[in-house]
């Protein structure tokens, strides 16, 4: 398990949270509605630092969604609609509740989108 932390760097006197999520370790997430600036820091089970970005900034126009790509100690943001190969892939969500993408849609001019997540919880 990891936990993947994402703030909002820019916002209050020393930013907040926007996201925090234990999930299974995976090189690369989805996050919905993420703000201009994000930082964030993924650690192991242990607390211990295995990647970081700080300050990682919207580059172009505004999409709903934001892909975290893990490359070693780095992180990458791709701001992007999903295609048919994120299918699958980890969205997580503001507050940090994660999900699957199970399906995803939006119209060429971006003015609409549609899409589904499954959640699952085992305690």
């Amino acid at each position: 398990m990891e936990t993947w932390e994402l703030w909002f760097p820019a916002a209050a006197a020393n930013g907040l949270l926007f996201a925090r999520s234990r999930i299974d370790a995976r090189d690369a997430v989805w996050v919905h509605s993420p703000p201009e600036v994000l930082s964030v820091v993924v650690r192991d089970g242990e607390a211990g630092i295995l990647s970081k970005a700080d300050e990682l900034r919207r580059e172009g126009p505004r999409f709903p969604m934001a892909r975290l790509q893990r490359e070693g100690m780095s992180i990458r943001r791709e701001d992007r609609w999903p295609v048919k190969n994120d299918i699958g892939a980890l969205v997580i969500l503001p507050g940090g509740e994660a999900g699957e993408l199970k399906s995803w849609w939006n119209a060429d001019n971006g003015s609409e989108w549609r899409w589904q997540l499954e959640f699952y919880n085992h305690v």
